[in-house]
């Protein structure tokens, strides 16, 4: 039986972005586990920005486009500086995010519950889920507040 041999830095990085797009410091992390002595991976993913094969922005806009139906700014924010995205795209990554971000979370409230709150336990059973969601709590209160107003009595005489 022969054997396989051992894959360059630069082949494992290109096997990884062929699957899905990376934040520079995640690949860099990656990559780490097969690196040696002589391998110099800042210079590699300045090659790979260099050629466009890497891309912080093109990263932030998938994981925008990918999290923006189930999660707030917030959260989104939050995950992005984990990655170690450059704060002036986090910043342009939550201004597209709260342009439409009290009907997304209306969209994520009404998936998870079907009725209004009706207690003060319920309300915040209901704002905590939203909150661990990624949503401020202005925006949970008019969510919260707007449901409560449409199942008022008033609107059934």
């Amino acid at each position: 039986m022969r054997q396989q041999p051992e894959k360059s830095l630069r082949q494992r990085a290109l096997e990884y972005l062929s699957k899905r797009e990376y934040a520079a410091a995640e690949l860099a992390q990656k990559l780490k586990a097969y690196a040696s002595e002589t391998d110099d991976i800042p210079a590699l993913i300045a090659d790979f920005r260099t050629r466009g094969w890497l891309s912080d922005a093109r990263y932030a806009e998938q994981m925008v486009h990918a999290r923006q139906a189930k999660f707030g700014a917030a959260r989104v924010a939050n995950e992005l500086r984990e990655k170690g995205i450059d704060d002036h795209l986090v910043a342009e990554a939550v201004a597209t995010l709260q342009v439409n971000e009290v009907e997304r979370a209306s969209e994520v409230w009404r998936k998870k519950f079907k009725a209004s709150p009706t207690t003060r336990e319920e309300w915040a059973k209901q704002a905590r889920f939203l909150q661990s969601r990624g949503f401020t709590f202005d925006v949970i209160k008019k969510i919260l507040n707007r449901h409560a107003e449409d199942d008022s009595p008033e609107d059934y005489s």
